[in-house]
């Protein structure tokens, strides 16, 4: 038994239900075998990962989703040995150099330039080069992005670079020049509830015609992510949807500090932010929630 967003999860670009545009491009640019870098970005949760699995697909068949997981060890500079994991397949390589810190640089010089030097052949889909799928790109050090720009135009020969990212303006302009940028925008609410409708009809299950009304509080929290509508989509009009503590915590901070501005609330709320920071919720998601209920 699997979860409706993996389980439904488009596979090919034909099963999409949005942004059909975008990919009727990245069909038609990969479809004469012989195509540049990709930049492919937008917010969280629009859908960039499934469209580059249905990019994998057009390129090297079902073989590209036979997934396996492996631990790569490298070495500082200091000699201490680190290790990064990654998932791919015989024909392509996911992995995500920030979650090195400061020694992304050397994921990207060492891991990247290894799988790039290790040349796949597939002799039935007639593909010379192998696919590196960087996530987060946006997140690397400048150096790492300064050495990444390196290895893209080294082994452009050998291996096509997909880069991920929600934004493009933490990208060096060297990356961005070298890649076809597409941006991914988040479905709207009624692409939501047409999706959702979908699935609740396969599964045999009648979605209450409340919840496809536009103007109710589940379709606005929605916030364009279908991953958020699968996982928290009500079955009846008056079940509660439960929020994640740490967003019930931090919209209670954002209050206490448009109730009163004093020194004392504002340590209050400082403190309050430490222990979210500290419970591994990112400064990025902290200051956007944070403001917008302000």
């Amino acid at each position: 038994m699997s979860l409706w967003c993996d389980k439904y999860q488009p596979k090919t670009f034909n099963e999409l239900h949005y942004q059909l545009e975008q990919a009727a491009l990245l069909q038609a640019v990969v479809a004469d075998g012989d195509f540049p870098h990709f930049l492919i970005y937008g917010p969280s949760g629009s859908g960039k990962k499934t469209r580059i699995k249905c990019l994998l697909h057009d390129l090297y068949g079902d073989g590209a989703q036979s997934l396996r997981i492996e631990n790569h060890v490298y070495e500082t500079p200091s000699r201490r040995k680190g290790e990064i994991t990654t998932i791919g397949s015989n024909y392509h390589v996911q992995v995500n150099p920030s979650d090195a810190g400061i020694y992304d640089r050397i994921v990207i010089q060492e891991l990247i330039k290894t799988i790039a030097q290790t040349k796949e052949i597939n002799i039935n889909e007639q593909r010379s080069f192998k696919v590196i799928v960087i996530i987060e790109v946006d997140k690397l050090t400048r150096d790492a992005q300064r050495a990444l720009r390196r290895t893209m135009e080294k082994y452009i020969s050998s291996c096509r670079i997909i880069l991920c990212c929600n934004s493009t303006s933490r990208v060096i302009p060297a990356i961005r020049s070298r890649c076809l940028a597409i941006r991914i925008a988040a479905p709207t609410i009624d692409e939501i509830n047409g999706v959702l409708q979908k699935v609740t009809n396969f599964e045999g299950i009648q979605l209450p015609i409340d919840l496809a009304n536009p103007n109710i509080s589940f379709s606005k929290r929605a916030n364009g992510k279908l991953n958020f509508a699968f996982l928290r989509l009500p079955l009846t009009t008056d079940q509660q949807i439960l929020e994640p503590d740490w967003e019930v915590y931090l919209r209670d901070t954002a209050r206490m500090v448009g109730e009163e501005q004093t020194p004392q609330r504002i340590l209050q709320a400082r403190e309050r932010l430490y222990e979210l920071v500290a419970h591994c919720i990112p400064a990025e998601i902290i200051f956007k929630v944070y403001w917008k209920n302000y």
